[in-house]
């Protein structure tokens, strides 16, 4: 929360809901967005990324169009996402077997 004096008169403002504009450049074109600031970080981060893929595949391949670089990048990232979803379950499940090893044995010690 932002309190602000002008002219004798108190202006509060609630911070969380202030956007904040920002210019994004991806691929040779800047894109204006209108964001919270809380997600600045994340998109600028995730611009460079973007970024830097785009250059590795450009230099790796020889990709003529732009919209070919951001499939690619769009595939990359994509199954990036999926693969942590699935090593997730995983995990959890393999959370899941120890719990219940853990507890038969000492339901098991009790008894």
């Amino acid at each position: 929360m932002i309190i602000v004096l002008r002219n004798s008169q108190i202006s509060v403002s609630d911070s969380m809901n202030e956007k904040l504009k920002i210019k994004i450049s991806i691929a040779d074109r800047v894109y204006p967005l209108t964001i919270q600031p809380s997600q600045e970080e994340g998109l600028r981060k995730a611009a460079k990324k973007i970024e830097a893929l785009i250059k590795q595949f450009e230099q790796s391949y020889a990709v003529r169009d732009k919209q070919d670089v951001l499939a690619m990048c769009a595939l990359q990232f994509a199954s990036q996402v999926e693969q942590k979803g699935i090593d997730k379950e995983n995990i959890n499940v393999e959370v899941e077997e120890r719990l219940k090893l853990l507890n038969k044995l000492l339901q098991d010690k009790l008894s």
